[in-house]
């Protein structure tokens, strides 16, 4: 019995985690290796290479970008659980992404809605980021909460 509310529990939380984050394509940044935005080049992660954090699953190109992650796994994790940083910020909404659409901001990686003639990023710096960013950080307090 004590093991069983013990799975319970677990899965639970898991779960609770999972909704946090944009899971496209069943990982973090539609399985995009999340250390080679900080390379300035985004590239697809590899099935061989995947690791689990806080309940979700990562994708890397190699090895050594799998070790960088899971020696600092928080430096790497998007911001927003990977959903659009701009939606974030305007109207506190998860938005999904395009995998490529991204930016580097005092060493936290942000990602953005890019489709149909719409590109996020643009407007995140257009309508000036700063002040987004600190919107969006106060939005996710409540997305997470919820």
């Amino acid at each position: 019995m004590k093991n069983t509310i013990l799975i319970l529990l677990l899965s639970t939380t898991t779960t609770f985690f999972a909704q946090n984050y944009n899971l496209d394509k069943g990982y973090i940044a539609e399985g995009y290796d999340v250390v080679s935005y900080f390379d300035n080049a985004p590239k697809e992660g590899k099935k061989d290479f995947t690791t689990e954090y806080d309940g979700v699953k990562f994708k890397f190109i190699s090895q050594e970008n799998l070790e960088k992650f899971k020696k600092s796994p928080k430096k790497y994790v998007p911001q927003y659980g990977g959903y659009c940083a701009y939606a974030i910020g305007l109207k506190g909404k998860k938005v999904s992404i395009n995998p490529k659409t991204f930016e580097i901001r005092d060493g936290k990686l942000y990602l953005f809605y890019n489709s149909w003639g719409t590109n996020t990023l643009k407007l995140w710096k257009k309508e000036g980021a700063e002040k987004l960013k600190e919107k969006a950080d106060e939005n996710w307090l409540k997305i997470i909460k919820e």
